[in-house]
């Protein structure tokens, strides 16, 4: 995929965040925003991935042991999703580490617990 249709399907993303976030305000679970993240992302015809399962990889080796990626939207784009009161930087780190896990080149970690939805976005670039 392109940088330029990348960050096209960035803005569907954000879109669909925002219509979420409208919706329901802020003060929900991360599983509420999530479900209704997804139904509203598949509603705008995107192919969208929940739970998928990253293995972890060490020395080439697999463990018994897998991180989790909240949403994954067309196969290209990483969601972390948070209902917190703030993001910390341990927050956008984990987003880059799964980028980086994942091969992944972009990511967009959305917080809804916020008044405006653009406060509580942050993009992520992995350069592969």
């Amino acid at each position: 995929m392109t940088k330029d249709q990348l960050n096209e399907l960035s803005t569907l993303i954000i879109g669909a965040a925002i219509e979420v976030h409208k919706e329901m305000g802020p003060g929900l679970l991360e599983s509420v925003y999530g479900a209704c993240l997804v139904k509203e992302l598949k509603g705008r015809g995107l192919f969208v991935e929940e739970q998928v399962m990253l293995p972890l990889m060490y020395k080439g080796e697999a463990l018994s042991k897998e991180f989790v990626l909240d949403i994954l939207v067309e196969k290209e784009i990483v969601i972390e999703l948070k209902a917190v009161q703030e993001i910390h930087p341990v927050h956008e780190v984990q987003l880059v580490t799964y980028l980086k896990l994942a091969g992944k080149r972009l990511g967009l970690l959305i917080n809804f617990n916020v008044p405006v939805l653009h406060q509580g976005i942050c993009r992520k670039v992995n350069k592969l």
